[in-house]
């Protein structure tokens, strides 16, 4: 069995196995989002406009993912955060970076950035090393600053669109560009394979993909309907989109 198969269906059932013994966050349910569309003129463009032709479905995956995260993932991130002293979460934050950089040095390849491609590998030999597997940063210290790629910025630094607003299953805002590079990602890392997960139990990729996602989740400020805006679902598109933009032209 490949990998990112293991690694899809592993993670779902150790975040529900990590809440069962949590208790779930009980919140009154979230009043339903109206779209833009029945407060503006539709004859004028407007700077909040993205191109979302599958809006319905992604409120639908977007109102699902709220409850996922209640439910599921802050519970489980709480869990965590109770048995994980802050110094042991700080490094494990500290290894998932330092991994990353493998996918960071791929694409700073791909886009023929040699600044950033040296950067990147001193980076990973610094910390693999000096820091212990990942677990210290003191590259940033040295004055080697991270350098965020990933493959959605590749496709969009040589010129392709953003494609339809897309709202995935757990992951959230992305766009068609950028699930193609996610799952592009993906496939870079498995073929990599640092920790020889093909040749392993399905207990290391289920160790690793558990507490990469809580771990990321735990980093995210992000939480559903706290915005005080019944707009937030427009603001969240907005916002993403902006952000790939600036990481694209960067």
């Amino acid at each position: 069995m490949r990998t990112e198969r293991r690694l899809g269906l592993t993670f779902i059932a150790a975040v529900i196995f990590m809440c069962a013994g949590c208790g779930p966050l009980v919140p009154s349910a979230p009043e339903p989002m109206r779209p833009v569309a029945q407060f503006v003129a539709p004859e004028k463009e407007y700077a909040i406009k993205v191109f979302d032709p599958l809006e319905r479905v992604n409120r639908l995956v977007y109102q699902f993912n709220y409850y996922f995260d209640v439910y599921l993932f802050l519970p489980a991130v709480d869990g965590y955060r109770r048995v994980m002293p802050d110094y042991a979460e700080d490094r494990v934050s500290n290894f998932f970076d330092n991994v990353l950089e493998i996918n960071n040095l791929a694409n700073c390849i791909l886009q023929l950035k040699p600044k950033a491609t040296g950067i990147t590998a001193a980076r990973l030999v610094v910390n693999s090393t000096v820091g212990v597997l990942g677990l210290w940063d003191p590259a940033t210290g040295w004055g080697l600053p991270r350098q965020e790629e990933d493959l959605g910025q590749t496709l969009g630094y040589y010129g392709i669109g953003n494609g339809p607003y897309l709202v995935l299953p757990v992951l959230g805002p992305s766009n068609l560009r950028d699930a193609i590079g996610k799952a592009g990602d993906i496939w870079i890392f498995n073929e990599i394979d640092p920790f020889n997960f093909e040749n392993n139990s399905f207990l290391l990729p289920l160790t690793y993909g558990t507490l990469n996602a809580i771990d990321t989740r735990k980093r995210t400020p992000f939480r559903y309907y706290r915005s005080g805006s019944p707009f937030e679902y427009e603001w969240i598109r907005l916002l993403y989109t902006e952000k790939r933009f600036l990481q694209i032209m960067q």
